[in-house]
């Protein structure tokens, strides 16, 4: 990985056009690497990116005592001689993986501390759904002033119902159901593809899980979990990022490796816009010979539009022929990259109201959730600090159709979760260079 410090200037180069193959999900392989700690021996997780949040995870998985391998998109997870229930406080706000290592270990040695969680700046992301369901399965919980300490003797299977389908919460329940004593019934649980590709990678080592209908998964507890080795899916918002790549260039790219089922939504999305696709088992092609046409779009849940893909969508709406409007529902911080992007003459303006889609939950406060876009905007090249990781690929998006170079700050943003996005970005034919300060 590169320093903090690094900045890439990137210059307008026309049209993008190539082929590019993405890997596992951020999102993905750091959930699979905390399951692999319930196994009983070395597991294995294939088509891994190279990713800044992946090496974050596998350091505090080793100070918990766990062998990390790591070999050219395979890691290998095995348990140490010994498993210490402390991960350490200089993993403090790196990423938000330390709140899913509280259910393993609990089971592995009957008490836990994580520090608090970090992960980039997008709005309220409370741990308290985490902290309730462990609660609700027998746990002892407790917030300290540097992170959470738990203690529980054994788990026990409850009947949860999470106040909104949060990801992670699903995700924690999950991690600490599979070996609790009895049956969990989890309601109105996410439902996204990486979470049925966490359950499926448990169920392989050993776990009796239901996923059944109306949002409700099914846990019934098992004494032990085995090892297992399975092939990471390819990641959906990058494969959608780099479509909008060669879309808002007025060029085209291939992308290999996402199944299409992962972008049912996206697909259709672009379409409404003009774009036309050359869909196969192998790739997907994105182009718009015709011009972008605006739309409206509301991101959601599962099997919703995916709050991921709004940032490079915001984006490719300052070249649609007209007006369009986002509704983000998700995170209510989830536009704090907007004025990087006005910066660079996205002409962007953001609203505390719901536009584009039905009152969402952020309806009465005062959180600027939604934004009205007008293209075409002429993109100026400028010089920004990137805040997050999607936000940081948008900034390159709109430095690849600006009228000058643009230099941009933050760029481990991008590593952090994307799988060398320089060279990909460099296989395109974009102009990009780095420069270190």
């Amino acid at each position: 990985m590169n320093g903090v410090t690094q900045t890439w200037i990137v210059e307008p180069s026309g049209p993008l056009r190539g082929d590019i193959s993405v890997r596992g999900s951020k999102n993905a392989v750091t959930k699979h690497m905390v399951a692999a700690m319930l196994g009983g021996g070395p597991s294995v997780i294939r088509n891994a990116p190279q990713v800044g949040d992946v090496d974050i995870t596998a350091a505090m998985l080793e100070s918990a005592g766990f062998l990390v391998g790591r070999e050219d998109g395979e890691i290998t997870i095995a348990p140490g001689s010994e498993v210490r229930p402390k991960v350490p406080d200089a993993f403090t706000g790196l990423n938000r993986i330390p709140i899913l290592m509280l259910g393993p270990l609990l089971h592995l040695t009957g008490e836990a501390f994580v520090p608090l969680v970090g992960g980039d700046p997008i709005g309220r992301r409370p741990v308290d759904f985490h902290v309730e369901a462990l609660r609700a399965l027998g746990a002892e919980v407790s917030y300290e002033p540097t992170g959470i300490s738990a203690k529980a003797s054994r788990l026990h299977g409850a009947r949860i119902t999470l106040p909104y389908p949060s990801v992670g919460a699903t995700e924690t329940v999950l991690l600490s159901a599979v070996l609790a004593e009895g049956k969990t019934v989890l309601r109105n649980a996410a439902t996204e593809p990486e979470i049925v590709e966490l359950a499926l990678f448990l169920q392989r080592m050993g776990a009796q899980i239901e996923l059944s209908p109306d949002r409700r998964i099914v846990i019934e507890g098992v004494p032990k979990l085995k090892a297992a080795s399975t092939r990471l899916a390819g990641d959906r918002l990058e494969a959608f990022s780099y479509l909008v790549a060669g879309l808002i260039t007025g060029g085209e790219v291939r992308v290999h490796g996402c199944p299409q089922d992962r972008l049912v939504t996206a697909i259709t999305t672009l379409a409404r816009m003009g774009t036309q696709f050359d869909i196969t088992d192998e790739w997907i092609t994105a182009s718009a010979p015709g011009g972008l046409q605006p739309a409206a779009v509301h991101t959601d849940t599962h099997p919703g539009f995916m709050t991921d893909w709004q940032q490079p969508l915001m984006v490719l709406f300052t070249q649609a022929n007209g007006m369009s409007v986002l509704h983000e529902t998700v995170f209510e911080n989830r536009l704090v990259y907007v004025p990087a992007l006005q910066k660079m003459g996205c002409e962007i303006e953001v609203f505390a109201a719901c536009l584009g889609g039905p009152a969402c939950r952020f309806h009465d406060g005062n959180a600027p959730h939604s934004a009205v876009i007008r293209g075409v905007s002429k993109l100026r090249g400028a010089e920004v600090e990137l805040p997050d990781v999607r936000a940081g690929f948008s900034a390159v998006l709109a430095a690849a159709v600006a009228d000058r170079p643009s230099v941009l700050h933050g760029v481990h943003h991008i590593e952090r979760g994307y799988h060398h996005p320089f060279e990909q970005f460099a296989s395109l034919g974009l102009r990009i260079s780095r420069t270190t300060t």
